[in-house]
């Protein structure tokens, strides 16, 4: 099993609000945490620092190589339901921080298995023989699509693609989603920020990954969104199983 991950500020932004952790749990099990955080100031990078710390501390202190699936989905939904309270009594108390919040998605993969939590709209794909997006998003306009209202092609064009439905931090409590997938050998699970899958599409990441080695190809990744225009920070992390 493979991991690695990065960062990057994009072409645009002043400061990079995403965060991300990564780990090895055992010989077979390793894990990555990747939040893009949001608010004035530098909240947004300390919702996201803070969110990602916490999911991590608990997926490394609370694996266990043996845990059934639903063990599996407590640690993973108590990490991020943790996080949220850190991160809502940060905003509540300190005025600076209001209203900062943080998408996440984390993932523990061990043997053929994937277990993934997720809210907001960073997403994690299955890469095998093609690509699927495993993470639903909590956006408004993912909403519409759902109720009928819009089409695909006009997600990407509406006046509010940006509007997130849910987030780790902006209330009391969050309710996350949890998903397990196989992961058979040469399979890989990406995970990453809208900063990518805003300016690269399935295709694009589907060939990459496939044909690069993982760190070459999350630095062909970052290019592809930085040549589009970088507008946002992107961030993307892949979990490998060799």
């Amino acid at each position: 099993m493979f991991i690695c991950a990065k960062s990057d500020i994009g072409m645009k932004r002043k400061e990079n609000q995403d965060n991300f952790r990564l780990g090895t749990l055992s010989e077979n099990a390793v894990y990555t945490v990747v939040c893009d955080g949001m608010g004035g100031a530098s909240a947004g990078s300390v919702a996201s620092s803070v969110a990602a710390e916490e999911i991590a501390e608990r997926i490394s202190t609370g694996f266990r190589e043996d845990a059934s699936e639903m063990s599996m989905k407590n640690l993973l939904v108590t990490a991020v339901s943790a996080a949220n309270t850190i991160v809502y009594h940060m905003s509540v108390n300190e005025p600076e921080k209001k209203g900062m919040g943080t998408t996440c998605v984390a993932a523990v993969a061990c043997g053929e298995t994937a277990y993934i939590a997720s809210v907001g709209d960073s997403r994690a794909y299955l890469i095998s023989d093609d690509i699927s997006q495993i993470t639903s998003d909590h956006t408004y306009v993912e909403m519409l699509y759902q109720q009928g209202k819009i089409n695909k092609e006009e997600i990407s064009t509406h006046d509010m693609r940006h509007y997130i439905t849910k987030a780790v931090g902006v209330e009391k409590e969050v309710e996350v989603d949890f998903f397990t997938v196989d992961l058979k050998k040469g399979d890989s699970l990406l995970l990453c920020t809208d900063g990518l899958t805003n300016f690269c599409d399935n295709e694009m990441i589907l060939k990459t990954v496939k044909s690069a080695e993982p760190n070459e190809a999350l630095e062909e990744l970052i290019d592809c969104a930085n040549s589009k225009g970088g507008k946002d920070n992107i961030t993307v992390a892949l979990l490998c199983n060799k």
